[in-house]
């Protein structure tokens, strides 16, 4: 190998740990051309997870890396939230359990075609509809955490071999979860969440609030936050926060909310654990 080639693959075996990967994309923008990873794989440098995808030979691929690699790498615009950002956070005995962890991704981005093809025991989903009306950012490792925080995001470790990735915090997790499709599951999967959310940052919650775009996942949250008469939920200031106008169903049948004018299943008690 020649001395160009091994500085190569020197300063490209230096910029991964064992849990990154590396894309082909990537690695044709920096000056790795097919044939030399190609020769790096032959020679027992890199592997191949899945097709346009590598990482160190001997790695060990977790779902974390991927996502260090989907924010830091690709430089996409995804954050990890939803439901699975409550379960990283301590809120997994609130929710169903016997199901394959699926890593719910929020942005507005495009998971590229490898992702899906990793096998991982975890699953992937990207929701793209633009939630909250914050400006897009792409992450860098030496973000600003008050950049992050200002947006209901944060760093999260969740694995001593890769480090932090973006996450939403609780506050911006629920209220990605509560705009889930409307149905009843999701009702009852958001009330026993919510029933555990003792310590949500009044201030936080606000500002999330005037920042989101969706009616549904605004009057859902309030109202099951009503419902376990949380005590920051009286020092949340609704100023300007926008709740729409007329009722909304989310269940048929149901029972429509004095407060916020949303419809829930009649049966939520029965459904706590």
């Amino acid at each position: 190998m020649s001395k160009q080639n091994s500085g190569l693959i020197n300063r490209l075996l230096a910029s991964l740990d064992d849990a990154e990967l590396v894309s082909s994309r990537w690695l044709r923008a920096h000056g790795y051309s097919s044939s030399l990873v190609a020769r790096y794989v032959a020679s027992g440098w890199l592997e191949s997870p899945a097709r346009g995808v590598y990482m160190r030979k001997g790695g060990r691929l977790q779902w974390e890396g991927v996502v260090r690699t989907l924010q830091f790498g690709e430089r996409l615009s995804l954050h990890v939230g939803g439901r699975f950002a409550l379960a990283w956070q301590g809120y997994e005995h609130y929710l169903r359990l016997g199901e394959a962890a699926t890593v719910t991704l929020y942005g507005p981005d495009r998971l590229p075609g490898w992702v899906p093809k990793l096998p991982l025991s975890e699953h992937f989903e990207a929701y793209r509809k633009k939630i909250f009306d914050f400006p897009v950012i792409r992450f860098s490792p030496e973000m600003s955490e008050n950049l992050l925080l200002d947006q209901g995001l944060g760093w999260s470790k969740a694995s001593s071999s890769v480090e932090s990735v973006v996450c939403a915090m609780p506050e911006r997790a629920m209220l990605e979860l509560c705009d889930g499709p409307p149905e009843a599951s999701l009702v009852y999967e958001a009330d026993a969440l919510m029933q555990g959310m003792t310590t949500l940052r009044p201030q936080r919650v606000g500002r999330l609030l005037r920042h989101c775009r969706s009616i549904k996942a605004k009057r859902l949250f309030l109202a099951l936050a009503e419902r376990h008469r949380h005590a920051w939920l009286s020092h949340v200031q609704m100023d300007d926060v926008d709740l729409g106008s007329g009722k909304r169903s989310l269940v048929p049948g149901g029972q429509l909310h004095p407060t916020y004018q949303i419809t829930l299943p009649g049966d939520l008690d029965e459904h706590l654990g």
